[in-house]
């Protein structure tokens, strides 16, 4: 899950470098109710781009093998989100 978790961050921030043409973003991770949560998300405007990456599709399959929830899109006051919750296998607590 640590490698999961670190991947689909990682895939974000390489998406919002190539794509978002935003100086910043924000990264957030909470754990609660026994779930890792993960976000990330810009204030970009996009860029277009000729490459048919398979940046999200590969976060989302990474979600998918952990039964977790994954969503990715554009927010409505702009710029672009991805979200992600991991279940923590039982008796798993972070501190």
């Amino acid at each position: 899950m640590d490698l999961a978790a670190f991947r689909i961050v990682q895939e974000a921030l390489t998406n919002v470098v190539r794509h978002a043409d935003a100086p910043d973003c924000r990264v957030t991770i909470g754990y609660q109710d026994g779930e890792l949560t993960i976000e990330v998300a810009d204030g970009g405007r996009g860029r277009l781009t000729s490459s048919t990456g398979y940046g999200i599709t590969g976060m989302r399959e990474r979600v998918t093998l952990l039964h977790g929830q994954f969503t990715a899109g554009p927010r409505p006051e702009g710029g672009f989100r991805v979200a992600a919750r991991l279940p923590l296998p039982e008796g798993v607590h972070i501190s």
